[in-house]
C-alpha cells in the first residue's frame, strides 16, 4: 500500500488554512501545520479524526525547526505571513523579516529535504493601481505598500528554485471572503456583513475603488487540485485566482441586499459613504488559469454573505465588532509574539 501524501502548511491555522487543512485531510493528505497560533489554539478543534492532523507551534523564520517539520514532505502550500497592510506597518522590520527575508530560506530548505511541489499564496494587491479592464499576470507590478512589494519579491525568488524535481507554482489570490474557524473581520466583505448583521449600517470608504474577490471555498478547493495536478502543468507558473471584481460601493449593496433578504422582520441596513485615503484599485483577469487548469469558481459573494449570517446566528462568533482575535492588527498590537498566519 502507497503511503500517504504528506503536505506541510505554513500559517495552516490562519484564516485559509482552517477551511483548507480539513479538506486536505479529506481526501486522504496526511497535514502538517506550522504555525504560532497567535489567534488560538482550538482552530482544529472541529475536526473529529485527528489522526492525520500533526500541528508544529513554531516559527518559520526557525531553520531548525523548518527541516525537522519538512522531513517526510511531499509537498508545501507556504501561506504563512503578516497579512494586510496595516498591520504590515505595525512592525515594518518585522514582518519584512517574516514576509520576505524567511521566504528564500524555506524555498530553499523545501528543495534540499526532497519536497516535490511548493505552492505559494501571493496577493493580488502586487498590482496596485490599475485602470486596465482586466489586469492579466503579465500586467507590470506596480505595488503601493511595503506588504504588496515583498509579497511580489519573493514571486522570482520561488521560480528561481524550480527545477524537475521541485515544482514551483505562485497564485496571486483575489481579496477572500466568507466564512472560516479562525475568522477575520478585516477582509471588505467580511468587514461590510459584520457591521450590516450587527449595527444595520454600512460604513463605505470611498466606494469606487474596484476589488477582486474569492470565496475561501473556492480558494482551498484551487490549493487542493494544484496538489493533485500534474507538475507538467504547473510547473513555474504564476496565476491570478479571483472571480467578481466589485466596487467596493457595489459589495456593500450586495451585502444590503443579502441581509435584507435573510432577516427580512426587520429595517434593511442604511449604507453611509465616507471618504478614504486607500487608493488601490484594480480589476483581475482569471482567464489564464480558466483556460490551462479549468478552474472555474464557482461561489459568489452572495454566497459569502449567507455563510457569515448563518455563522452569526449560530453563535460562531464572540463580540465580533471588538474582540481583537477577529481582526490582525488588533491582536498583534496586544501580542508579544509575531503572528505568521
Amino acid at each position: 500500500m502507497n503511503r500517504k501524501q504528506t503536505v506541510l502548511v505554513t500559517g495552516g491555522a490562519g484564516y485559509v488554512g482552517a477551511i483548507l487543512v480539513p479538506k486536505l485531510l479529506n481526501q486522504g493528505y496526511y497535514v502538517k501545520v506550522l504555525d504560532l497560533y497567535t489567534y488560538g489554539e482550538d482552530v482544529f478543534d472541529g475536526i473529529e479524526n485527528k489522526t492525520d492532523l500533526e500541528e508544529i507551534k513554531g516559527d518559520i523564520c526557525d531553520h531548525d525547526l523548518l527541516k525537522s517539520s519538512l522531513h517526510g514532505c511531499d509537498a508545501v502550500i507556504h501561506l504563512a505571513c503578516i497579512s494586510n497592510d496595516p498591520t504590515f506597518e505595525l512592525d515594518p522590520e518585522l514582518s519584512k523579516k517574516v514576509n520576505y527575508d524567511a521566504f528564500e530560506p524555506l524555498v530553499q530548505i523545501s528543495k534540499e529535504s526532497g519536497i516535490k511541489k511548493f505552492i505559494y499564496a501571493s496577493t493580488c494587491s502586487v498590482y496596485g493601481i490599475s485602470e486596465a479592464e482586466q489586469v492579466t499576470e503579465d500586467h507590470p507590478l506596480l505595488p503601493i505598500t511595503d506588504y504588496n512589494k515583498y509579497k511580489g519579491l519573493c514571486e522570482p525568488i520561488l521560480t528561481k528554485y524550480q527545477s524537475d524535481e521541485f515544482t514551483t507554482v505562485t497564485i496571486r489570490p483575489a481579496t477572500v471572503c466568507g466564512y472560516s474557524p479562525r475568522q477575520r473581520f478585516d477582509l471588505s466583505v467580511n468587514i461590510l456583513t459584520n457591521h450590516a448583521y450587527n449595527n444595520n449600517h454600512i460604513k463605505v470608504f470611498g466606494g469606487k475603488q474596484e476589488r477582486p474577490n474569492i470565496h475561501i471555498e473556492d480558494i482551498t478547493d484551487l490549493y487542493v487540485m494544484l496538489l493533485e495536478l500534474p507538475k507538467e502543468k504547473i510547473a513555474g507558473k504564476i496565476y491570478n485566482a479571483g472571480y467578481q471584481n466589485r466596487s467596493i460601493a457595489d459589495i456593500a449593496q450586495i451585502v444590503h441586499d443579502v441581509v435584507k433578504q435573510e432577516i427580512p422582520d426587520r429595517d434593511e441596513p442604511t449604507i453611509e459613504t465616507t471618504p478614504s485615503d486607500d487608493i488601490r484599485s484594480y480589476r483581475i483577469s482569471s482567464e489564464k488559469i480558466k483556460k490551462e487548469l479549468n478552474f472555474v469558481p464557482t461561489h459568489t459573494l452572495e454566497d459569502a454573505v449567507r455563510d457569515l449570517i448563518k455563522a452569526f446566528r449560530n453563535n460562531k462568533f464572540e463580540d465580533s465588532m471588538n474582540n481583537p482575535k477577529y481582526f490582525n492588527i488588533k491582536t498583534l498590537k496586544t501580542e508579544t509574539q509575531c503572528n505568521i498566519s
